[in-house]
């Protein structure tokens, strides 16, 4: 099979895994030839386990919305059969042949999987009732589709509980797709889950749905030049996504809880690959869930879209318990994401490799830090060891060794990388002018990044361009050159989400900022009062606001109780009072559903109030509106 001009040579280790080829070694080993890190391609082994137990395809070519819009298409995937084209690393045209098998499946006795109807899997355990819904996918319409061809193979059973792994929203966020709002079953999730699900999908929304565009290659055509997975999934469905609040927390590793008569056996797993998250065994049934705590690529420690740093050390721990608590009493183990693996010999040794491939990032990443090396220095020169870097799934095909490394090392450090020139640098774009003036100007600067790009180096001209665009975005040649080296790099990642990234860019430098439709207003109503405020709170306009002093007591019927909101210095402050408070510029008698119509525009008509509407106006006018189309590769 040919590689792509940016592929390292057979034997030196690929992007790290992830990105273009780098080959430096690690920073203290003075090491003649590295071994040979290149995985077995003629290893069919996860083709057999993603291809185990199919119960039956897909039965409709498309999944639409209410308003016939397409949010999943089967045959989009159809052109990842063919042999890897030029345009894709191999490796990762492999996972996504892997990520794109869709239909049914069946993982033990009573324990079932939706898989390739969204980015996640939706699993099905059956109970004495009816079954046991984990992890709805992302949209309603997919996991409404999903329970369907699963129901028109097992009987109509009713869904009789429902549980979320974790607070990310493709586990949750197709929940109305298979039970109704007002229905009386137990939601069950990991204590921490409705406050993290709030922080990362609201709070910081905006702005990670629009890197979330480049993470997932939003707007790239389903080809081998555009889009051909994340390595997690081929992608995201475009559904409507909703959130329900649990109804029954696990708060500690040990709980069991019968569901439908099942017996589960949680472990909770916080500061992993989510800050609320918890895996499961079912003893009954020898299988056991490893939510996304465990998946078939290297994950994220800080995902390219913005999230939270996640604990690499504590990661590596929780997957020590597991295997201590729960490895010998499985024959199966089953996950958010990808497919099984069966034995319990097997699924030892992959929670193993695993729990290596987290704990190594982290102590070296560590062990360098106190040597002195900065995060983009030890990332340049860190090596998984062979035996895990020829593994499948320590494959950097979601996250990557490189920016998993920066993101250990930030959340020991910071940004800061501790030499003082980086205290006080210019915003980029007036660093921007500032290069390009001492490298001669724009045409010289252009000249030089074609040099390079000729050469090979990519890396340092899509820097070169970089700076040409933020000098002049308006120069055409400058964008379209940075645009042919993302394009260049894109084609030559392994890691899926960095191929997307350099794609969309190359894509928006070409086209200009294509927004993302904002679905999450569809999760709003599940919001807490005091969740609610915070929301307002982060839009507030500081230098606006700075010159108004107000307070609105909000008195909320449905929910006897009284919140006292002030405006000062620029702060929203909010929190709750007893119900006799006065002291207020506004009072406002209303009901949670008439608060969010008030916050959409549609006024005071209906809610009964005393003081001075005008402090309700103008705490408005200091709101921001988010930027759901801010620009990204350009000024």
């Amino acid at each position: 099979m040919a590689l792509p001009a940016t592929h390292p040579p057979v034997g030196v280790p690929a992007s790290r895994p992830g990105g273009p080829a780098v080959t430096t070694t690690d920073a203290d080993t003075s090491s003649g030839t590295s071994p040979d890190t290149t995985p077995d391609f003629a290893d069919r082994t996860d083709f057999e386990d993603a291809d185990r137990g199919l119960v039956a395809g897909p039965v409709n070519a498309k999944i639409t919305a209410a308003d016939g819009r397409v949010v999943w298409d089967f045959d989009a995937t159809a052109f990842l059969r063919g042999d890897c084209p030029d345009t894709a690393h191999p490796s990762l045209w492999r996972q996504s042949q892997l990520c794109a098998r869709a239909g049914l499946y069946e993982v033990t006795e009573g324990v079932y999987q939706i898989r390739g109807f969204d980015l996640s899997n939706m699993t099905l355990i059956e109970g004495e009732r009816g079954v046991v819904v984990v992890d709805p996918l992302v949209s309603q319409e997919c996991a409404a589709e999903g329970l369907a061809l699963y129901r028109a193979h097992r009987g109509d059973r009713p869904v009789t509980a429902v549980v979320f792994t974790h607070s990310h929203i493709d586990h949750f966020g197709g929940a109305l797709g298979v039970i109704g709002p007002d229905d009386d079953v137990p939601i069950v999730a990991p204590v921490g889950f409705m406050e993290n699900s709030v922080a990362e999908n609201v709070y910081a929304g905006t702005a990670m749905l629009r890197r979330g565009a480049y993470h997932t290659g939003w707007e790239l055509d389903p080809d081998p030049r555009g889009l051909i997975g994340v390595g997690l999934g081929f992608a995201a469905s475009t559904g409507l996504p909703s959130l329900l609040p649990p109804t029954l927390e696990v708060t500690r590793t040990g709980q069991e809880e019968r569901l439908d008569g099942v017996l589960f056996r949680f472990q909770l797993t916080p500061g992993t690959e989510a800050p609320s998250e918890l895996n499961f065994h079912l003893p009954e049934r020898r299988a056991l869930c490893m939510a996304e705590n465990a998946s078939h690529n290297l994950h994220n420690i800080q995902t390219l879209r913005g999230a939270l740093v996640r604990d690499a050390r504590i990661w590596s721990r929780y997957l020590t318990e597991s295997i201590t608590l729960y490895a010998a009493d499985s024959d199966v183990l089953f996950a958010s994401h990808h497919w099984p693996t069966w034995g319990s010999e097997r699924l030892t040794a992959y929670l193993s490799e695993q729990r290596d491939l987290y704990g190594y990032l982290h102590d070296q990443t560590l062990r360098l830090l106190n040597q002195g090396y900065t995060g983009i220095e030890i990332a340049e020169v860190i090596e998984l060891p062979p035996r895990l870097a020829r593994a499948w799934h320590a494959r950097g095909y979601y996250g990557s060794v490189s920016h998993n490394v920066k993101a250990i090392y930030h959340r020991y450090m910071g940004w800061y990388d501790g030499h003082p020139a980086s205290l006080w640098e210019h915003p980029p774009a007036e660093s921007a002018h500032r290069y390009v003036e001492c490298m001669g100007g724009l045409g010289a600067v252009l000249t030089k990044a074609r040099a390079y790009l000729a050469a090979g180096d990519l890396r340092f001209a899509a820097q070169l361009l970089k700076h040409a665009t933020f000098a002049a975005p308006g120069d055409s040649r400058a964008k379209d050159l940075l645009a042919e080296t993302f394009e260049r790099l894109g084609h030559g990642a392994e890691c899926g989400t960095w191929r997307n990234n350099y794609l969309m860019g190359a894509m928006e430098l070409r086209n200009g900022v294509q927004p993302v439709p904002i679905a999450a207003d569809s999760m709003s109503a599940a919001l807490s009062v005091e969740q609610v405020f915070d929301s307002l709170a982060i839009r507030v306009n500081g230098p606006r606001a700075w010159d108004h002093s107000l307070a609105v007591l909000w008195r909320f019927t449905d929910l006897d109780t009284t919140y006292r909101t002030s405006l000062r210095n620029g702060v929203l402050v909010h929190h709750p009072v007893a119900e006799d408070a006065a002291d207020a510029d506004l009072t406002l008698s209303l009901t949670k559903p008439q608060l969010m119509d008030l916050l959409v525009g549609l006024g005071l008509d209906g809610i009964e109030h005393t003081g001075d509407p005008a402090a309700l106006t103008t705490l408005m006018s200091v709101l921001d509106a988010p930027d759901p189309g801010f620009a990204i590769v350009t000024p």
